[in-house]
C-alpha cells in the first residue's frame, strides 16, 4: 500500500505544472485568432467610445501578462469567466454540455472495444480465413475514413432513405419531455426518472453518432491489440507453453493479458483525443456538446469558453491517465 501511495504522489506532482502549461499555451494561441471581441460583441456600428469602454470592461486594455494573471487568479476561485454569446458563466455552460460529450465518447469507446479487441485477437491468432481477412481489411480502412463523412453517409442511409432513426438534430426530439437533469446523461437521467419514452428516444439519437465514432476508433484498438499479441506470441513464454503442449487458447489468453497495457494506453489516448476530436461528429448531429461549444467560441472570438473547455478537457485527460497508471500498477505491481 505504501508503494501505491508513493506511486500516486509522484503522478499528482505533475498535475499542477501540466495544467498551468496547457492553460498558458492555450491562452497565448488564442491571442493569434483574428477578430476583436469588442467589435463582435458591440456590433460593427458601435462608436469608438463604446468599443473602448467595452475593451476596458473585458480587460483587453491590459498587457497579455496582466490578462493571464487575472485569468489564473479567477480560475483558482472557480471562475472561468462569462461567455458573451450565451451571457452565462462558462462553468455553467460546460457543466451543461460536457455530460453530452462524455456520454457520446464513453459509449463510442465501449463499441470500439467490443469490435477492436475480438478482431485484433483473431488477427493475431488466426493465420488465414474470413475472420483474419476481415480484421486485416477493417484495420486498413477504419483509420482512413473521416468520421464526419461516415456520419453523413449514415444519416443519408438510415434516416433519409430508410427512416430507421430519429432526425439527427440533438440528443432528444423536441416533442419529447426530457427527464430532470441529475447526471447530465439523458440515458441515466431518464432511467432514474422512469421515463422510458425519453430513454428510447435518446437511444435512437445515440445510435448513429456512436456507430460513427465507434467504428472509426475500433481501428486503432484492433491494430494495437493485433500487433502486441503477435509480439507476445513470439516471446519465449509463449513458445515454451506450446512446447509443453498447452492449448492454443490458453497461450492466446496469456498473450492477451500481457498485451493489456498497450491496449489500455491506446484507449486512454483515444479518450483524450475524442473530448475535442469528436467535435465534427457533434456538429454533424447537432449534438450540443462541449466541443461544439468551444468551436463556436473560436469562430466568434469568445475566448473564455475556449479556455474553459481546454482546461476542463485537460483535467479529464489527466484523470484518465491517472486511472491508466493505476491499472498498470494493478496489472504489474513492479511499475515504478
Amino acid at each position: 500500500m505504501k508503494r501505491l501511495y508513493l506511486f500516486l504522489g509522484k503522478r499528482l506532482l505533475f498535475v499542477i505544472p501540466q495544467l498551468f502549461g496547457i492553460t498558458l499555451v492555450s491562452f497565448l494561441f488564442l491571442q493569434l485568432i483574428p477578430g476583436d471581441p469588442a467589435v463582435l460583441m458591440a456590433g460593427p456600428f458601435a462608436t469608438p467610445s463604446v468599443l473602448e469602454n467595452l475593451r476596458i470592461e473585458l480587460g483587453l486594455d491590459k498587457s497579455l501578462i496582466e490578462q493571464f494573471i487575472i485569468y489564473i487568479s479567477n480560475v483558482l476561485r472557480g471562475d472561468l469567466g462569462n461567455s458573451w454569446q450565451t451571457t452565462r458563466p462558462v462553468a455553467e455552460d460546460l457543466l451543461q454540455r460536457f455530460p453530452a460529450t462524455l456520454e457520446l465518447i464513453v459509449l463510442s469507446l465501449l463499441l470500439a472495444l467490443l469490435i477492436g479487441i475480438p478482431l485484433g485477437r483473431a488477427g493475431a491468432t488466426l493465420k488465414k480465413g474470413v475472420t483474419r481477412r476481415t480484421a486485416d481489411y477493417y484495420g486498413l480502412f477504419a483509420g482512413a475514413l473521416p468520421d464526419f463523412w461516415l456520419g453523413l453517409v449514415f444519416i443519408y442511409v438510415f434516416y433519409t432513405v430508410f427512416s430507421l432513426v430519429p432526425a439527427p438534430l440533438g440528443r432528444i426530439d423536441f416533442f419529447i419531455l426530457p427527464p430532470p437533469s441529475v447526471t447530465g446523461s439523458l440515458l441515466v437521467d431518464s432511467v432514474l426518472d422512469l421515463n422510458f419514452g425519453a430513454f428510447k428516444n435518446a437511444v435512437g439519437h445515440l445510435i448513429l453518432p456512436v456507430l460513427t465514432l465507434g467504428l472509426i476508433n475500433a481501428g486503432p484498438i484492433l491494430k494495437m491489440t493485433q500487433a502486441t499479441m503477435e509480439r507476445m506470441l513470439e516471446e519465449d513464454f509463449s513458445k515454451y507453453g506450446a512446447l509443453c503442449g498447452l492449448p492454443d487458447k490458453l497461450i492466446a489468453r496469456k498473450a492477451f493479458r500481457n498485451s493489456l497495457p498497450s491496449v489500455i494506453t491506446i484507449v486512454s489516448v483515444l479518450f483524450g483525443f475524442l473530448i475535442g476530436g469528436a467535435v465534427l461528429v457533434e456538429i454533424v448531429f447537432s449534438w450540443g456538446g462541449a466541443g461544439q461549444y468551444a468551436v463556436n467560441g473560436v469562430l466568434n472570438a469568445d475566448f473564455n469558453p475556449v479556455l474553459g473547455f481546454v482546461l476542463v478537457s485537460a483535467v479529464f485527460s489527466l484523470i484518465i491517465y491517472l486511472i491508466v497508471d493505476l491499472l498498470y500498477f494493478y496489472i504489474d505491481p513492479r511499475t515504478t
